[in-house]
């Protein structure tokens, strides 16, 4: 058995939440996806179609119809006579993804004075989270709870399509994430500022939350594209 087949075999049983993708497809691709969100799967992870159907019940021509939507999310990518394996992102996709968020989440946040308490609340419970795991020393754990974070932030605008385009782009942004392999470095100094974003919108001030997560991503941004670009630099000079 390998590494890989080993990482297969130890994946959690999907949640609940995917029943409502209408086809079995769909379902695995929204699962393999919470996965990636997650920290299960990490870039360059090969998807074995074999152990993944055993697993999970489902056939190979499904997994392949999942794997064809992941692949169009820039998640997986399909390397001839080698299998289907998980992205790995460079810099430019960095620049890309924090793009995207801020046309996702932004809007979201200035949107806010409007919300449900209920989403606001969820924006507290991942700050939350990322505290109890921050207490514990569990550094994946608070790359997850931040991931549940920007996801709580952009269910503020209470749009299930938005909610869908996020979770595509928070799963690449996981990805960026692992290539870096310092969680603790690159997710522990944005918690507190997590915390000032959320009271901020329990204030109901949303344009003083959207300035805080302005200047939030724009300092995670220079801080992974500054990484990317030394690790790409030094990967060309090998």
């Amino acid at each position: 058995m390998t590494a890989t087949d080993d990482l297969i075999d130890r994946l959690p049983e999907p949640p609940e939440a995917l029943a409502r993708a209408t086809s079995q497809a769909e379902r695995v691709a929204d699962m393999l996806r919470v996965f990636v969100i997650d920290g299960a799967l990490a870039p360059g992870t090969r998807l074995s179609e074999e152990r993944l159907s055993r697993k999970y019940g489902v056939s190979r021509n499904t997994l392949r119809e999942a794997f064809r939507l992941l692949s169009r999310e820039r998640l997986l990518v399909h390397q001839m006579h080698r299998g289907v394996f998980v992205s790995r992102p460079t810099s430019a996709d960095v620049r890309d993804l924090f793009s995207a968020r801020r046309c996702l989440e932004l809007p979201a946040v200035r949107g806010a004075r409007h919300a449900s308490e209920a989403a606001v609340a969820a924006v507290g419970a991942a700050v939350a989270e990322g505290e109890a795991a921050r207490e514990k020393a569990d550094w994946w754990g608070l790359g997850t709870a931040n991931m549940h974070f920007h996801r709580a932030l952009a269910g503020l605008a209470g749009s299930a399509r938005i909610d869908e385009f996020m979770s595509q782009v928070l799963a690449e942004t996981r990805l960026v994430f692992h290539v870096m392999n310092a969680p603790e470095q690159f997710h522990a100094p944005y918690l507190d500022w997590n915390r000032r974003i959320h009271l901020r919108l329990a204030e109901r001030d949303a344009d003083a939350a959207a300035v805080e997560l302005s200047r939030y991503l724009d300092a995670s941004e220079e801080q992974l594209v500054t990484a990317f670009t030394a690790m790409e630099r030094d990967a060309g000079g090998a």
